[in-house]
């Protein structure tokens, strides 16, 4: 997919629902970074990202709360679960986006990777291990899924009027 697809608007936001975001316009660069600060934001092997111009994107719910990985660059994160969301250089005009919190992921696919130097050399092997769905499997470390499912606070991939729901707070 090339950048040109990737035209917007975009929508997406934390796992919990408290942050939720809009780019009105195209997310451009779609990248995944393998650099040690990267799997470190991500608590991951590396992170997913996209440019977004500031003047494109606007929060719809919540305040970022911001890490400041270095001098120039500023980390926007959801305070209250933790999702990483924005990888932003102050004086870009673009922002990055973490691509997994996007409501369709899917939808904007990485065409370089950076930071190889950290990248874990065993990932191109991912492919040939064992693989199963989560509903394959009938419980997650003792939890039935169906618990989980009906217990599920992860705020669903599209906007709403208002998170939690009434019978979940």
């Amino acid at each position: 997919m090339s950048d040109d697809l990737n035209k917007g608007p975009f929508t997406g936001g934390c796992q919990c629902g408290a942050i939720r975001y809009r780019v009105e316009g195209p997310l451009t660069h779609a990248h995944v970074c393998h650099c040690r600060m990267c799997q470190k934001a991500a608590g991951n092997y590396f992170m997913p990202l996209a440019n977004a111009q500031k003047a494109d994107f606007s929060l719809t719910r919540g305040t970022l709360s911001v890490f400041s990985s270095s001098r120039d660059v500023e980390r926007g994160f959801c305070a209250k679960c933790g999702t990483p969301l924005t990888f932003d250089t102050v004086s870009a005009p673009h922002l990055n986006l973490v691509l997994g919190s996007l409501d369709d992921p899917a939808s904007v696919k990485p065409q370089m990777q950076y930071g190889t130097e950290s990248k874990m050399p065993w990932l191109a092997g991912l492919d040939t291990l064992p693989a199963e769905a989560t509903e394959d499997s009938p419980d997650q470390d003792g939890v039935p899924l169906e618990v989980i499912q009906q217990s599920n606070s992860q705020h669903p991939d599209h906007d709403t009027d208002n998170w939690p729901p009434e019978d979940r707070t």
